[in-house]
């Protein structure tokens, strides 16, 4: 799979994983303000000029920020929930017994149980080892006994684009990870 390209609005707010076709697209129409990153992710060729004996290329940078502003305010929107930015938000580790579990040998704990209208979201649910997650069944924590190990939490906007990159060039990790909030648990 090739690493993606980070694009930015002009304030350097992330706005989407774009392919290197996209974002070769956006540097060809002149879309691109400005770049950042440690050299070109690719180099994309095209055509060659006969007159002067020359071949069109475009570097794509691994950071790219677009002309213009972003139509919506991404930061007023709660990131989107999935099962692996769960376990890579809580480092794999179970909320109860604060062991490290492969990804298959976890599970997603609701806090408060979905049959009590507990939400699928980040605020209530926790990564948890299928023996733990067995042990409290439908109950809260306080009802089954068992302590968390951590809070859960919302992910901040940039904590979001690493939980959601796949493929993640160390100096795009490096320029999201600089921008993180204080306490973060993907420092």
């Amino acid at each position: 799979m090739k690493p993606q390209v980070l694009q930015l609005d002009i304030q350097g707010t992330p706005q989407a994983w774009i392919s290197q076709e996209q974002a070769a697209s956006h540097y060809a129409t002149g879309a691109v303000v400005w770049e950042d990153g440690a050299g070109p992710l690719a180099t994309m060729r095209g055509g060659f000029n006969v007159a002067r004996r020359v071949q069109s290329r475009i570097d794509i940078s691994p950071i790219i920020a677009l002309r213009g502003c972003a139509r919506v305010n991404l930061f007023d929107q709660a990131p989107a929930f999935s099962r692996r930015k769960l376990f890579v938000r809580d480092r794999h580790t179970c909320a109860y017994c604060a062991e490290r579990f492969r990804e298959q040998d976890l599970t997603v704990e609701h806090i408060v149980p979905e049959s009590r209208g507990g939400a699928w979201d980040f605020r209530n649910c926790v990564s948890a080892c299928k023996p733990c997650n067995t042990l409290k069944g439908a109950r809260t924590p306080e009802e089954a006994g068992m302590k968390l190990v951590y809070l859960p939490y919302v992910p901040s906007r940039f904590e979001d684009f690493l939980l959601a990159g796949r493929n993640v060039r160390a100096d795009v990790h490096e320029w999201l990870a600089s921008r993180l909030p204080k306490g973060s648990r993907l420092c």
